[in-house]
């Protein structure tokens, strides 16, 4: 503890001559020392008074100015050898008072240091205060006129209080107090209790001696840097260091990182309790270097077997710790997308086992699956970082367009997703739910985001569309328009457009059934409308749906025939100008078998037009041979063979004889004993030959899609460009389709040759091409 000064009670007298230096800081020195030493006891208003009162008349006397009494500047002078004989004395005490303190300072250490150091700061400028105060009148003439003038080493009480202690206490104390602090600061990381205040005084005590010797009226934080902070940080990364280093060879690197944290917490609400606001980027920034940066590698390595052994809470900590430390997250983005990529590719190879009967869900629910879980793991342990996202995404983009499955045929992911999509939207669907088939679209969106070749995507969506359209399928509605939606706001009006028209015929086909039947009621009288079949009736815009003509002729029964010269002429009496092109293969009706029944009810057939027609070639005979089926409905072999298959199948018709049931020479009757669960009975099955070709074909058109593309691509750039090099039309070429499907630069190569035959471009000199108005 610091030592109180003896200081007589009885001040010595008081000057009787104003202008006596001497006699006037004797008086003086008593009471500065009554204020410097016994502040609680103090002086009483009334000294205090007196005090004021003698400097006051000090520095106003008289006697010195001389005998040029009306001499302004003599007058001036003389007030400014006074006060600066009043200034320099007090300066000398000071400088006296803290030899003394200095004196007693060295015989502490550690914690009892801090306390003395305290007490004598607290002390020391709470009597700056008051006598910076009490020699206010010294302050608002004499200093203020020195200052005003330009003198050095010049400063207001208070101020010179705080010179005088930094350049007589703190440059042979400071060091002592410095270590002092550090060692209470060690002692409270290794568990300790220590009193805060003590190094929260000497921070405070730090930062107040940072004045600008300059211009008193500033201050800096230089000292509290150099001699605080600066010893401070260098202490801290030192500790850590070697803290680091003893538990990483005891411990797992996973119980590191959670020390790691702990530590980075504990210094972080270190910096409010006793430390300056400013510390705390540097200090946080030393920790990081020696708890993190300085063990990034083993926390690297580590993090393989995190991801492995899906431990997501401690990636989750790996990664707030490496985000700490500059670039500490690159090589983790790395591994997660070459994880990621590993991960796809397993799941696909498993589902491709299936060979060619692979089922679309199961290989976009595998492809789903991965992409789930990490987009998951991104969003639980990464924080959703962007850089994360765009490793998933990348390592989604591999595994969905270059695995197994897509080995012989690059384009049998976006195939796949079509006719998943196809499934989705299909009546058949289990989710009839509105949330359930939104979570299925969105599912299918999700891989799409990731498919290159989208033409392919938009090809076989398309045609799967036409076909749900045309037959009534579609589960629902809202669905289709919302899929659309979806498909449009990702790859923009041009995409969908065509799409959107096939549901504009849906409306406009609709419309016209419905004038047809007030035609029809106006028309013909009842019997007359009896003779027909009932029909439905769409018309399809040639240049919007994707719809291929029939491979086959045929010869449509004539009650069909006199049913549908009814409608043309209706339609041609609206429409003159157009044509219409029956689509028998995609028709389809309803016929009713009354030679047999269940519960005196007939069966109801569900069929194709083809096969509608053989079947109404029993109305006719009870035998009807091969041949002659061939030559009434000029059905090909190819056709007629497998419609005739699924009836034979069925059971709905016999062959005689049984062993060469499609084939010319052979008969077939009714089945009279046919039997069915069921009073409706589907026979209009898919020919899966016809699948395969349509998918071949579907394949061809992209192909041909895609030269045009190219084609319009290049054209279009060349117009607005007039000339360009070879390699930088095809790298622009690249940029404008690539949100369509890949390119090859061999195809787009030979795009330009093309264009070049067809004279829309020319060569020029060296490897520059020129375009052909």
């Amino acid at each position: 503890m610091s030592k109180a000064k003896a200081i007589s009670a009885q001040p010595p007298p008081m000057p009787t001559n104003k202008d006596d230096i001497n006699t006037t800081w004797t008086f003086l020195e008593w009471g500065v020392e009554r204020i410097m030493y016994s502040l609680k006891e103090g002086v009483d208003l009334k000294t205090y008074m007196s005090l004021y009162t003698i400097i006051h008349n000090f520095c106003t006397a008289q006697k010195a100015v001389g005998p040029q009494q009306n001499n302004l500047n003599s007058n001036h002078r003389g007030a400014h050898l006074l006060g600066e004989d009043l200034y320099h004395r007090l300066n000398n005490y000071l400088k006296n008072h803290l030899a003394h303190v200095h004196a007693e300072m060295v015989k502490h250490t550690d914690e009892a240091l801090l306390t003395y150091y305290n007490d004598e700061w607290k002390r020391y400028t709470e009597g700056g205060i008051y006598n910076n105060h009490l020699f206010r009148y010294l302050n608002r003439h004499w200093v203020k006129r020195e200052m005003d003038e330009g003198k050095k080493d010049i400063y207001d009480v208070y101020t010179l209080h705080l010179v005088r202690w930094k350049e007589d206490m703190f440059g042979s104390t400071q060091n002592a107090v410095m270590d002092a602090v550090l060692r209470q600061v060690e002692k409270q990381r290794n568990g300790e209790t220590i009193e805060q205040q003590k190094i929260k005084l000497v921070v405070d005590s730090f930062v107040a001696l940072g004045i600008d010797e300059s211009d008193s009226t500033k201050s800096s934080h230089d000292v509290y840097r150099q001699y605080f902070e600066k010893p401070f940080i260098d202490a801290t990364t030192k500790y850590y260091e070697r803290e680091s280093e003893v538990f990483l060879a005891e411990n797992s690197v996973v119980d590191y990182m959670k020390k790691a944290e702990r530590r980075l917490d504990e210094e972080k609400d270190r910096v409010p309790l006793y430390l300056l606001a400013e510390i705390m980027h540097p200090l946080m920034k030393a920790c990081e270097t020696a708890l993190i940066a300085k063990h990034c590698q083993l926390m690297r390595d580590e993090f393989q077997i995190l991801l492995d052994n899906d431990r997501e809470e401690d990636m989750a900590r790996m990664y707030k710790l490496l985000a700490r430390i500059p670039e500490g997250l690159d090589p983790l983005r790395t591994r997660f997308e070459a994880h990621v990529r590993r991960a796809g590719l397993l799941a696909v190879e498993k589902v491709a086992q299936q060979g060619e009967n692979l089922d679309p869900k199961a290989y976009v629910d595998a492809l789903l699956e991965v992409h789930t879980q990490y987009a998951a793991l991104v969003h639980s342990a990464f924080a959703g970082e962007s850089e994360f996202v765009r490793s998933l995404d990348n390592a989604c983009r591999e595994y969905v367009n270059r695995n197994e499955v897509c080995k012989k045929n690059s384009a049998r992911s976006p195939e796949m997703l079509a006719k998943h999509a196809d499934n989705v939207l299909k009546r058949s669907t289990k989710a009839t739910e509105e949330d359930d088939m939104e979570k299925l679209l969105n599912q299918v969106m999700t891989i799409f985001k990731y498919i290159e070749d989208k033409d392919v995507f938009q090809k076989f969506y398309s045609r799967n569309l036409a076909k749900r359209l045309v037959n009534g399928t579609s589960a629902n509605a809202d669905a289709e328009t919302s899929m659309i939606s979806k498909l449009k706001d990702a790859s923009g009006f041009e995409y969908t457009n065509k799409l959107q028209r096939m549901f504009q015929d849906m409306q406009t086909s609709k419309d016209l059934n419905a004038a047809y039947e007030d035609w029809c009621e106006q028309t013909f009288d009842r019997e007359d409308r009896k003779e027909g079949v009932d029909a439905y009736y769409q018309i399809l815009g040639t240049g919007f749906w994707p719809l291929q003509p029939a491979t086959t002729p045929f010869v449509p029964p004539p009650t069909i025939v006199k049913t549908y010269e009814r409608f043309q002429n209706f339609y041609n009496s609206k429409h003159g100008g157009r044509k219409l092109t029956w689509l028998w293969h995609l028709c389809k009706g309803e016929i009713r078998a009354n030679y047999i029944k269940m519960n005196k009810v007939p069966y109801t057939f569900q069929v194709s037009t083809y096969q509608m027609a053989i079947l109404l070639l029993f109305n006719d005979s009870e035998e009807v041979s091969y041949d002659d089926m061939a030559s009434t409905t000029m059905l090909q072999k190819e056709t007629l063979d497998p419609s005739l298959g699924i009836m034979l199948k069925a059971k709905v018709i016999q062959a005689n004889p049984e062993s060469a049931p499609t084939q010319s020479g052979t008969s077939y009757t009714l089945n009279h004993g046919f039997k069915n669960k069921k009073l409706k009975v589907n026979l209009n099955m898919a020919i899966k030959a016809e699948q395969k070709q349509e998918a071949e074909d579907t394949h061809k058109t992209i192909e041909e899609d895609r030269k045009m593309l190219m084609q319009s691509a290049i054209v279009r750039i060349m117009k607005s460009r007039k000339t360009m090099k070879h390699n930088q039309l095809v790298s622009e070429t690249i940029n404008q389709i690539k949100n369509r499907f890949s390119p090859k630069i061999a195809d787009i190569k030979k795009c330009i040759d093309v264009l070049i035959e067809k004279e829309y471009l020319e060569r020029l000199e060296g490897d520059e091409l020129g375009y052909l108005a």
